[in-house]
């Protein structure tokens, strides 16, 4: 059976995607620590733990959150992109990019934001509008 993440980046299950390829797909924590928190993972390969993957999926899988981080630092103002691979929630390996104003924005114990779907829809329309513009 698939995991909720390859339904979403198969489509079967709406999101607010930030970023694609043929291998990868990049979308909108919903549960964000900060706006802008986006997850990316592997589109073929439902490894619950990022570092069973075999090279090449952890190589691409990298470099792709890499081009997502630089567009979502130029599309949400902060400090850095923070990165976190904790995969713990999803048994289907995923990084999290979360913008930061400091250390403690990286914090998966605190509250979550709760934003509305437009807001959710701007905020992923702009991270994309950056990345397809790199």
């Amino acid at each position: 059976m698939a995991t909720i993440f390859s339904r979403i980046a198969a489509g079967e299950i709406p999101s607010y995607k930030v970023a694609e390829n043929e291998d990868f797909y990049a979308f909108l924590d919903i549960a964000p620590l900060a706006k802008g928190h986006t997850l990316v993972i592997p589109r073929h390969v439902e490894e619950d733990y990022i570092f069973n993957l075999d090279e090449k999926t952890y190589a691409g899988l990298t470099a792709f959150a890499r081009e997502v981080a630089i567009a979502l630092k130029a599309a949400v103002p902060c400090k850095r992109i923070g990165v976190a691979v904790l995969g713990m929630e999803v048994p289907h390996t995923h990084i999290h990019l979360v913008p930061l104003q400091s250390e403690a924005d990286l914090d998966f114990r605190k509250e979550k934001l709760s934003l509305s779907p437009e807001e959710m829809q701007q905020i992923a329309d702009s991270i994309r509008t950056a990345y397809e513009n790199r």
